[in-house]
């Protein structure tokens, strides 16, 4: 897969995208952080751009998780549940700020059978989307559980959470609290889709309710905490500077320019 390649129009992020409910964010920051703001536009991200960050989608079985990736990648809804035999994944492209940045989102079996091969593939993640069905007490019970699995091969203190359920219902109260619990945002998204009748009709949500504006969330919180993870790298160095390796000198990070930066102390 070539990053560097033209993204998707739809796909291009000028801005940070808002949370849903600012009682259950991960912050209520309408704009991106200013160093990151600011590294962007002197192209100062370092290797950003060229990694793919990895998004995990963990939850019980049949509560929405493949028809949540489904939606925002191919903009399709498979109403023939086929559960997921161990885990797959998708690719998403998108441009941020001017700087390209993939997400490679992983679709978990919520099989009990298949968890100790799907939590395999937990470790590196950057962000862990736990997914349960509002019309399901007992998937949002187990959320917590499915957290603790993760964070198993995750340092908690360097990925991003988001609790999301693949329906509306009468739950959402609980959900929030769960979430705030966890120190996790939430969404609440339907990948449901049917067009000839408006949302009004419905007590779900139609036409892939907020997934888009979801996952876009996702990525810029992401692509946010990998900048930032970016310039405080090797402490004083500033991403863009020469380093230059002279075996007179102690110290090897010594920069080109001696200037004063203008910003992104």
């Amino acid at each position: 897969m070539n990053i560097l390649a033209p993204v998707r129009r739809d796909r291009v992020l000028a801005e940070l995208p808002q949370c849903l409910r600012k009682e259950a964010a991960l912050h209520g920051h309408k704009d991106f952080h200013p160093r990151v703001t600011c590294a962007c536009q002197e192209h100062r991200t370092g290797t950003v751009g060229f990694k793919i960050s990895k998004v995990i989608v963990v939850g019980d079985l049949s509560v929405g998780k493949t028809c949540l990736i489904n939606r925002f990648c191919k903009d399709t809804f498979d109403k023939n549940y086929k559960a997921t035999i161990g885990v797959d994944f998708e690719m998403e492209r998108f441009e941020v700020l001017g700087i390209p940045f993939s997400l490679q989102l992983w679709d978990t079996a919520g099989q009990e059978r298949f968890k100790c091969i799907a939590s395999t593939y937990y470790r590196g993640a950057q962000a862990i989307i736990i997914v349960f069905n509002l019309n399901d007490v007992a998937s949002l019970e187990h959320t917590k559980q499915w957290l603790a699995d993760a964070l198993k091969e995750n340092d908690p203190s360097s990925v991003l959470l988001f609790l999301t359920p693949a329906q509306y219902a009468l739950m959402e109260k609980d959900a929030l609290q769960v979430a705030q619990e966890m120190k996790a945002e939430y969404w609440a998204v339907s990948s449901l889709t049917d067009p000839a009748l408006p949302l009004s009709t419905y007590l779900l949500p139609v036409s892939g309710e907020n997934v888009r504006e979801f996952f876009f969330r996702v990525a810029a919180l992401t692509f946010e905490a990998n900048v930032l993870a970016e310039l405080e790298k090797s402490g004083a160095r500033r991403i863009g500077d020469v380093v230059r390796i002279n075996s007179d000198d102690s110290n090897l990070y010594l920069t080109a320019s001696k200037k004063k930066p203008t910003c992104c102390p």
